[in-house]
């Protein structure tokens, strides 16, 4: 019986030992045929939803420029017979059938400028409160951001009746109540409440474009300002600000944007629907160019002899658009270049 049972022991050890061996050099074994063309059918399958993903996009930006393109085309191709020097140098005559649209250019210039002076400050003082000053856990940053929010998804008509409700019927009229006898001098639709009504719509873009940029700025910078002695205000002012620059006046040209091509705001603010004058004083009527292509297009007594007319005004106000920018964009080149003329 022990010479049985040390067989049998024997045996169950050889058993395990080559039951061993064949598990390890089944693991060391290189991975088999089918394997192999699973993985490569894997990468193949991996490849293939790739382009096709590549082609999609491709697909939808080849679109929406195709789509822009056309309708620059077909503005510029209807519009540029029009333009001429008595089209921009002179005021609309004939039932704004004929002449030109200088009071409405003035009219939008002046508009984009004011509002441009009010929302660029404004905007970047609450950025520098809420990146700066502001505790993350504060509740008064929470509700500041909370209301830029609501501010951003606010329709650009509501911005109008409160501008009208706000601005024209309680604070000018209150102002021409203390100073002007309540005589109707500042209670009424003018240039400075359409501006302020602008401001508050494009405040939000200055906003968070300006926060964007100041927390860009590496907090190593404002550590080293402050080893070297310098105060909070003293590092926002002189190195903060400059270092985020750019972001600031991305900020300002995308509010110029915006402003400069709105209409509804503007409708019970303060645009006139004829006005051979320029404006001269900030409680003045004026004419705009959106203002001035909706009423070619939906009230002229001739609408095919004012259609040349339509399509000139809006080249006109795509160039003014156009220069607005430009103009930031190289006050942002320059500072940028001379920022690392500095560094």
């Amino acid at each position: 019986m022990n010479e049985q049972d040390n067989k049998l022991s024997a045996d169950d050890l050889s058993g395990r030992s080559s039951g061993t061996a064949d598990t390890a050099s089944s693991a060391s074994s290189p991975p088999s045929r089918t394997s192999g063309l699973r993985n490569l059918e894997g990468k193949r399958g991996a490849n293939t939803t790739d382009r096709l993903f590549r082609w999609s996009m491709g697909l939808a930006v080849l679109t929406m420029m195709g789509m822009l393109v056309s309708l620059l085309a077909n503005v510029f191709y209807n519009g540029m017979s029009v333009l001429s020097w008595e089209f921009v140098s002179e005021p609309p005559r004939d039932g704004m059938m004929a002449g030109g649209i200088l009071p409405a250019i003035v009219g939008t210039a002046l508009l984009t400028l004011l509002m441009t002076v009010v929302a660029v400050p404004a905007g970047v003082a609450t950025a520098v409160y809420l990146s700066e000053y502001a505790r993350p856990s504060s509740r008064v940053a929470k509700l500041i951001r909370l209301c830029i929010s609501n501010l951003a998804g606010v329709p650009s008509i509501v911005f109008g009746l409160f501008g009208l409700g706000f601005f024209v019927a309680t604070v000018g009229t209150s102002i021409d109540d203390a100073v002007y006898g309540g005589h109707p001098v500042y209670g009424k639709p003018s240039l400075i409440w359409a501006a302020l009504t602008l401001a508050l719509l494009t405040l939000p873009v200055v906003v968070v474009a300006t926060e964007e940029a100041l927390r860009a700025v590496p907090k190593e910078i404002r550590d080293a300002s402050a080893a070297l002695g310098a105060t909070k205000l003293q590092t926002i002012v002189r190195v903060v600000l400059p270092e985020a620059l750019g972001g600031i006046l991305t900020g300002a040209v995308l509010a110029v944007s915006r402003g400069a091509g709105e209409v509804a705001p503007i409708l019970f603010t303060g645009a006139a629907y004829f006005l051979p004058k320029l404006p001269s004083h900030l409680n003045d009527p004026f004419m705009n160019l959106g203002y001035h292509v909706l009423v070619l297009a939906t009230q002229s007594p001739n609408v095919d002899k004012t259609r040349p007319l339509l399509y000139g005004t809006v080249v006109v106000l795509l160039l003014l658009t156009l220069t607005l920018n430009s103009a930031a964009m190289g006050i942002r080149y320059a500072q940028r270049r001379k920022l690392k003329a500095q560094l």
